[in-house]
């Protein structure tokens, strides 16, 4: 199994930047693919962005293309989520999670890591 850690959420202004991490330990993380999801108080988990094992396939919900970038260093076991430009409708738990195949439905996920709190304010 693999165990995920998230790390770098916070409060920060609209417009403001946050980098989310997720470092991973017990199994390489190069074996999984890993997707970001984010929920919100009294919404479902939903799906933010994908990277394949290698990083060459990546997927990005519609609402945060051009401003969230996915990435992964699997030397350092560890997958990235850079997030610009944010508004406070990205207030949201943000979750990484792991599975052997890519999938933008997290009930697919077999690995997830505790979440990380993301506020932005107005």
């Amino acid at each position: 199994q693999v165990q995920l850690v998230e790390s770098g959420g916070g409060l920060v202004q609209a417009g403001g930047s946050l980098r989310l991490s997720c470092a991973a330990s017990g199994r390489t993380l190069s074996n999984y693919v890993m997707g970001w999801f984010r929920q919100a108080p009294g919404k479902e988990r939903e799906f933010v962005a994908v990277i394949s094992r290698s990083g060459s396939s990546i997927f990005y919900k519609d609402s945060v293309k051009g401003r969230f970038t996915i990435s992964r260093d699997n030397a350092k076991n560890t997958v990235y989520l850079q997030m610009n430009s944010l508004k406070p409708e990205d207030t949201a738990v943000y979750y990484c999670a792991g599975d052997p195949n890519i999938y933008t439905d997290s009930r697919e996920y077999d690995y997830w890591g505790q979440g990380t709190q993301v506020t932005v304010s107005s």
